[in-house]
């Protein structure tokens, strides 16, 4: 019995991955892109009364659809 793939899924480039490796390792699997997702990561910063949120990074997600 072959096991079945999931027709989409969501693959995110790693702390200390690139975008070509990630793409790359979605190919190896049989998908292709067919989205790019960035969430902004904020860093809260309290001053005083006052908050702050900070941007420090970026979360790069592409989700893709399985090549058949």
């Amino acid at each position: 019995m072959s096991q079945k793939k999931q027709k989409k899924l969501q693959f995110e480039v790693q702390e200390n991955e690139t975008i070509d490796a990630c793409l790359a390792r979605m190919k190896q699997l049989g998908y292709i892109p067919i989205r790019r997702l960035e969430k902004p990561i904020f860093q809260e910063i309290k001053k005083g009364n006052e908050t702050i949120f900070e941007p420090i990074g970026r979360q790069i997600v592409f989700e893709g659809q399985f090549n058949e």
